[in-house]
């Protein structure tokens, strides 16, 4: 009888608790929630969470002072970094502690990470707002969701994805822990104030099936994704050379007022930078390497490719550059250290966060393997490649539609069957002009895509006007 009686016991502990924050909340706010300080908030790596990067951006540019709270693993764009009003505040990554079941190192991790993300959050300076990315939302969520009861600020969530849908990758969707996530997430995603969202269909999906309005913001490349010029990439070129050799000239000798990359040559003498003849094209992905992107569907369709050159095709060279950092990278670079071609070459490098726009600006041809754990997400790497106005072959998943236009902007494969032949199509006439590559590159720098800054302008600054 005494577990019960104790279990009743925190129950009524845990509800008095939450009466007294929520008296705390109903009190009038401070002179100091009256500033409209934000905190930014990821329970991730920073560097690697580029739309809360562009919310703390924009919200320092109208005036805003910001918190931005998350992992430190990788630099964060040097804007961020320059920024006077943004001021950033770490978090440990904690390691899952590896002593007895798996359970239970997980629950060990959670309450860990729990603790310390509520005591961090409760000595930074005090939030009017705390906008937090969604997912990781556990412990995320339902700490902040106290956070703001205790300081009185209002919560928002910017919802990405599912975190419960990504868990079920691994575990499947009938495992109790994730069955568990799922309750949590729909629970205390309904706790917030304000919410946002990245597609149209998720903005559905938040209502109809968790009763939380949201509005939509989609993802929109920032100002300084375009079209790199000549001169840039070929320092980007002879840079990234000295680390990988796909990027390195070939074996021809050269002159000596010469300056060659695998790509383009400077002439040194007058400063004048062209694209070396029959050089190769330039295919470029981008990855967290994660369980939702089967990357081996991209290398069975350049194993076709090269195929298709034995066979007398006249199809270009590749360099296969994908870049990103995940779990599953090592399991894929042993399988690209297996595979031996004469015509393709593949890295996959970890970018500067300022050198990632200016190598997919240089690119001829983008491919995305993102198929989203809902199905309700869209894949970011697009939306920048497409502000770089580089056509993209992307996998097909349920609200694709929403950004991809088939035949229009890209193409649009179910398998590395697909992929192949869509390969040799859009490569068959390169480089020139008349090309469909060409022709989807035509179709994006006619379409006067809207920005990052002006989205956020016209969906994300009433809320934080209006209230």
């Amino acid at each position: 009888m005494a577990a019960p009686a104790m279990l009743l016991q925190l129950v009524a502990a845990g509800l008095a608790l939450c009466a007294a924050l929520l008296w705390l909340r109903g009190r009038p706010a401070g002179p100091e929630r009256a500033r409209g300080r934000v905190c930014v908030a990821v329970l991730g790596d920073l560097g690697r969470s580029p739309r809360m990067q562009y919310h703390a951006l924009a919200l320092a540019r109208h005036g805003h002072g910001v918190t931005l709270l998350g992992f430190l693993s990788t630099k964060p764009h040097s804007d961020i970094l320059c920024n006077e009003k943004i001021h950033i505040v770490s978090i440990s990554e904690l390691k899952v502690l590896q002593v007895g079941p798996k359970i239970f190192q997980y629950i060990t991790k959670v309450i860990a990470q729990a603790i310390q993300l509520f005591y961090t959050m409760l000595k930074i300076d005090h939030p009017s707002y705390i906008l937090l990315q969604n997912p990781p939302g556990l412990p995320s969520i339902a700490v902040t969701w106290v956070v703001c009861l205790v300081r009185r600020s209002k919560l928002i969530i910017d919802w990405h994805n599912y975190g419960y849908t990504i868990m079920s990758l691994i575990h499947g969707k009938n495992h109790p822990i994730v069955q568990i996530a799922e309750w949590y997430e729909k629970l205390f995603g309904r706790l917030s104030d304000y919410n946002f969202c990245v597609t149209n269909a998720m903005k559905e999906d938040l209502q109809m099936n968790c009763n939380i309005k949201a509005i939509t913001l989609y993802d929109k490349p920032a100002s300084f994704f375009k079209e790199t010029p000549l001169e840039i990439q070929h320092k980007l070129y002879m840079k990234l050379a000295k680390d990988y050799a796909p990027f390195k000239r070939g074996t021809d000798s050269i002159h000596p007022d010469v300056e060659k990359s695998a790509f383009t040559e400077l002439d040194i003498r007058n400063g004048n930078v062209t694209q070396v003849k029959e050089r190769p094209a330039l295919l470029i992905s981008s990855t967290s390497w994660t369980e939702d992107e089967d990357f081996s569907i991209l290398l069975k369709a350049l194993e076709d490719y090269e195929e298709y050159v034995n066979d007398g095709i006249k199809l270009p060279s590749l360099v296969c550059v994908i870049t990103g950092k995940g779990p599953l990278k090592k399991h894929y670079n042993r399988l690209i250290d297996k595979m031996h071609f004469k015509h393709i070459q593949i890295c996959t490098p970890w970018l500067e966060a300022e050198d990632y726009p200016v190598l997919l600006g240089s690119a001829d041809l983008g491919v995305c393997l993102h198929k989203s754990s809902s199905g309700l997400d869209l894949p970011m790497k697009v939306v920048d490649m497409f502000g770089c106005c580089l056509p993209v072959c992307a996998v097909h998943f349920q609200c694709l539609h929403e950004l991809v236009k088939h035949d229009e902007n890209g193409l649009i494969f179910r398998d590395s069957n697909e992929l192949a032949e869509q390969l040799k199509m859009l490569l068959l006439e390169f480089p020139t002009g008349e090309s469909k590559l060409y022709m989807f590159r035509r179709n994006l720098r006619a379409s006067k895509q809207l920005r990052w800054d002006e989205s956020w302008e016209q969906t994300v600054l009433p809320v934080f006007r209006n209230n």
